[in-house]
């Protein structure tokens, strides 16, 4: 009777002391994701690139060398300092009022990106209500939000956004709105077909089983599991709201001069892209790379979310 008892007790130790090397010998989720992420080059490239522009966001104020409203006497289209006349005081040169092109682009950085952030947050919070509440809901609830949806969606997305800032008014808040609006449906449709792939899984029938409540299983149990794909979402909407955003300033439609937007930058230097090509090349080259950058994040994220495409 010893015996065995001490057999089984040796038998459970061991087991246990298994368990423990396995539990930790299996990387947890954030590290298998850090190391899925890490083995994309294109997405790593893309973290840099959003990271830099972040950074240069966030410090515009003193990594600028002026002020982007300040104009500068005598210093009228000037070019930048690789070409001939270019100044070292104004390294990218100057634009047709004599204000400095670098520090405009800095602050546009700063514009750019919390125009992105803007968008994402007003486009995300809404776009995930209507998304949750059509797969949860079901029947004519489900039906009516897809119908609409599916209006928006056939709309051409630029002329959708020159309607919305048409009615409510040339402002940058405005274009942010109506960017916004064009992304909505992208959550809507992501976030249902999530929520119906979620909702007959066996811990949601086992959590309606136990009693809980229809905000408690949408909200606490099925939302969660849905945010991998909206994350990914999230970050190719930052590229769209910012190049949309861009494009109604470069209508005449978003931030309103003197603000260093680079959608506007671009509008106010088509003028003179023939004598001063650098008032149209910097600001377009600061979208491309910005875009660029919120893509390759974007697909790295979703390589590293969905087991389905790990390597």
């Amino acid at each position: 009777m010893t015996s065995s008892s001490s057999v089984g007790s040796n038998f459970t130790s061991q087991s246990l002391s298994d368990v423990v090397v396995e539990a930790i010998d299996v990387p947890s989720a954030w590290r298998e994701f850090w190391e899925s992420l890490r083995a994309n080059r294109g997405a790593l490239l893309g973290l840099a690139v959003v990271l830099a522009f972040v950074v240069i966001a966030l410090l515009a104020p003193w990594l600028a060398p002026y002020d982007p409203s300040q104009v500068h006497e005598g210093a009228f289209k000037l070019p930048p300092v690789w070409q001939d006349g270019g100044q070292w005081a104004y390294v990218l040169g100057t634009d047709d009022v004599g204000r400095d092109l670098l520090s405009r682009l800095i602050h546009g950085a700063r514009i750019s990106m919390g125009v992105g952030f803007m968008v994402v947050i007003f486009s995300m919070s809404i776009g995930v209500a209507i998304g949750l509440l059509a797969g949860y809901a079901g029947g004519w609830v489900d039906a009516l939000i897809m119908r609409l949806t599916d209006v928006m969606l056939s709309l051409p997305s630029i002329l959708l956004a020159i309607v919305v800032v048409t009615v409510l008014g040339q402002s940058l808040a405005n274009a942010i709105v109506a960017v916004g609006v064009l992304v909505v449906p992208n959550f809507i449709r992501l976030v249902r077909a999530s929520v119906l792939a979620e909702r007959n899984k066996q811990y949601v029938i086992a959590s309606r089983s136990l009693g809980s409540s229809h905000w408690r299983q949408a909200v606490v149990n099925i939302l969660p599991n849905c945010m991998a794909p909206v994350i990914v979402q999230a970050t190719l909407g930052f590229s769209d709201g910012i190049l949309n955003v861009a494009a109604l300033g470069f209508l005449g439609l978003g931030a309103k001069p003197p603000t260093a937007e680079w959608g506007t930058m671009l509008s106010d230097g088509r003028a003179y892209i023939e004598s001063a090509s650098w008032l149209v090349t910097l600001p377009g080259l600061c979208i491309l790379i910005v875009v660029l950058g919120f893509n390759l994040l974007g697909d790295g994220l979703r390589d590293a979310l969905d087991p389905r495409l790990k390597r």
